[in-house]
């Protein structure tokens, strides 16, 4: 516990506030569709989700050493220049959160891990070869595979159920979709925990209370699992209407099919140590289950602004994480505690903007795209 420096303590606090804006960012992953069709209740639909994230924490730690071994080179990494990754990474997620964009929470924590090392050790501090083989690689190729599966297994579905009773195949996919939902809970768990206990991890070993290449400790699996898993239960409504209702308008057995696809790429990668973006692939199959009913049921305009937001979450969380990491490094304490509080008022700044135009979970599933109002209206709403 020598090795457990103020610093350390605070990087760790940090890193665990980043799982959980994960998981609120990310609910709409596993349960947008379920809240969508009906299947789910959503106050039900968060809480099933949030105990499978805990649950699918502790199911592998591979993509966990990917993070902690993998993409930066831990030898020269501080736990100085993890906070200021940290710190791009929660804002981003907050940003895209905030405008109702499903963007990628792993991409924006490899964003700023890489920004900051960069930034804080040089070039040689980043593994560009490990970034391209297990981030950049996954990025472009998990969507589409994970789209291509939705769309066939949309198809397969409709025409399997074209001669049944009509009114019975919504019945008989809800409990499908309910079991689908609760595997992507799982998965996102098993996925997306496993990158905050690799940074948990990583900072312990830059402050050598671990050895190299060491695995994460139960009690940091434990409190990646718990911070995500609550994280998943307070709601990213703004996401989950995005997802839910604003790129297709989602039937019982599409979603059953783009749960079923997005379930199957995400345990595959994380069994493979990927540290693929759940987001993407969830997002992926949607657009897939969309297309394998009809072109036209695809909004092709929210699509693009998810793209976009996928193709700039990296850089621009890199940018913050490289900035934040340059005040660290130069400013020292006091460079850590500026940008702390830089940070902190920017999250408050998000939050009551927020507020202007709440998305809850009485009315996630009332219209297809999140705005922020200019003015406040007079009934002041919860947190989205």
């Amino acid at each position: 516990m020598d090795h457990i420096t103020f610093l350390v303590a605070v990087v760790i606090v940090t890193a665990l506030a980043f799982d959980f804006t994960n998981g609120f960012h990310d609910t709409a992953n596993a349960m947008a569709t379920s809240i969508a069709t009906g299947a789910l209740k959503p106050r039900t639909a968060v809480l099933i989700s949030g105990v499978l994230n805990i649950g699918g924490a502790f199911l592998s730690t591979e993509v966990a050493k990917t993070i902690s071994g993998g993409i930066v080179d831990d030898a020269l990494v501080t736990p100085g220049m993890i906070f200021a990754g940290l710190v791009g990474a929660i804002l981003w997620n907050l940003l895209t959160w905030l405008l109702g964009l499903p963007s990628s929470s792993s991409h924006a924590l490899f964003g700023g891990l890489i920004g900051a090392v960069w930034v804080g050790a040089g070039e040689r501090g980043v593994h560009f070869d490990k970034v391209v083989e297990k981030v950049l690689i996954p990025a472009v190729a998990s969507p589409i595979v994970a789209g291509v599966a939705a769309l066939l297994a949309t198809y397969l579905a409709y025409k399997i159920t074209a001669r049944a009773r009509q009114d019975s195949v919504p019945k008989g996919f809800r409990f499908g979709r309910i079991a689908s939902a609760s595997l992507v809970s799982l998965a996102h768990g098993t996925n997306d925990a496993q990158k905050t206990m690799g940074v948990i991890t990583l900072t312990l070993i830059s402050a050598g209370a671990l050895g190299h290449d060491a695995g994460p400790p139960v009690w940091v699996i434990a409190s990646a699992g718990l911070a995500i898993g609550l994280g998943t239960y307070l709601g990213g409504w703004r996401i989950i209407r995005t997802m839910g209702k604003g790129l297709t308008d989602i039937q019982s057995p599409q979603g059953f099919a783009a749960e079923a696809a997005a379930t199957t790429v995400i345990l595959t990668s994380a069994h493979l140590g990927f540290a693929l973006s759940t987001t993407q692939v969830c997002s992926g199959g949607i657009l897939g289950a969309g297309l394998g009913r009809r072109l036209a049921e695809v909004r092709w305009g929210t699509a693009g602004r998810m793209v976009i937001a996928w193709l700039v979450t990296l850089p621009a969380a890199a940018l913050v994480g490289g900035v934040s990491a340059s005040v660290v490094k130069h400013g020292g304490t006091f460079g850590t505690v500026v940008i702390a509080l830089c940070a902190a008022a920017v999250a408050a700044f998000i939050v009551l903007a927020s507020r202007r135009n709440p998305v809850r979970a009485d009315n996630v599933n009332d219209a297809h795209e999140v705005t922020v109002r200019a003015a406040a209206p007079t009934t002041v709403g919860t947190v989205a």
